[in-house]
């Protein structure tokens, strides 16, 4: 097991028993670890022999979040800068000292956001005796703050980032149609559904049009669209002509009932 996957095991580990049974933000330490590496790489600079990273990193939580936090913020501060160390040990970047946690509260931030600001600095806390001095092209002033505000899913699970899908083995996202018991993967730009059997899935239902509705990719979103059908579309009940689809929507075409998916798979 990798040394990053054992201090994630740990940072995790502060929320087990009765504390964790009792934590209701959907915050969680494994998240606020990875998003700290992210802003750590996104803020690297690139020195004539090195590569340097922020050594500063404060951390914002809304008020309802941190207090959940409170109890166990000095030993989260201390894993969350030994798991930024590993990395950084990992893609050989230059810390010019050992890196410091600050959390926050930021009465702006509703429960489950949670913002990041970056600083490189010469002497944050206590430095490293080997610490090198600071190259002038690498000091930094306060970064601005990223604010990551996590969508949960209509299952009531949290979206899974790219980056979080990488480090969990998950590679690609799989869009799925259910139809009954029947699964249709979507690999294509454009999938038309409707009774014809040139359709890309096919319904054999009376009440639906030869050429029904589409499903279409726009960017990293999908949506449905009529393509004036006799009897419409619905989504989740409600009557559509064109609508972007999230995970779990239930397409109503003609009376066969369309589950759409997006996972990571």
């Amino acid at each position: 097991m990798s040394v990053l996957k054992k201090l994630e095991e740990k940072i995790q580990g502060l929320f087990e028993g009765g504390f964790g049974r009792a934590f209701k933000s959907p915050v969680q330490p494994v998240e606020l670890a990875r998003k700290l590496v992210k802003e750590m790489v996104d803020n690297k600079v690139i020195s004539i022999s090195r590569v340097y990273v922020p050594n500063e990193y404060s951390l914002f939580l809304s008020s309802e979040d941190y207090q959940q936090f409170e109890a166990y913020e000095e030993q989260l501060k201390a894993d969350l800068a030994d798991y930024l160390i590993e990395h950084a040990r990992k893609e050989k970047y230059e810390l010019l000292s050992r890196p410091i946690v600050i959390i926050k509260t930021d009465e702006d931030l509703v429960v489950g956001e949670f913002g990041i600001a970056t600083r490189m600095v010469s002497a944050p806390g206590p430095s490293a005796p080997e610490a090198p001095a600071v190259p002038a092209d690498a000091e930094q002033g306060p970064g601005q703050t990223v604010v990551y505000r996590p969508q949960a899913q209509p299952d009531g699970t949290m979206a899974v980032s790219a980056d979080d899908a990488r480090e969990m083995g998950l590679t690609r996202e799989c869009i799925t149609l259910t139809v009954g018991d029947f699964v249709y993967e979507v690999k294509k730009h454009r999938v038309l559904l409707g009774r014809s059997r040139q359709c890309d899935l096919v319904l054999t239902d009376s009440n639906v049009s030869r050429r029904h509705a589409e499903v279409r990719q726009r960017g990293n979103d999908y949506l449905v669209v009529d393509l004036d059908s006799t009897n419409g579309i619905e989504v989740n009940g409600q009557k559509v002509k064109t609508k972007a689809l999230q995970n779990g929507d239930l397409l109503t075409i003609g009376t066969t009932r369309v589950r759409f998916e997006r996972q990571l798979c």
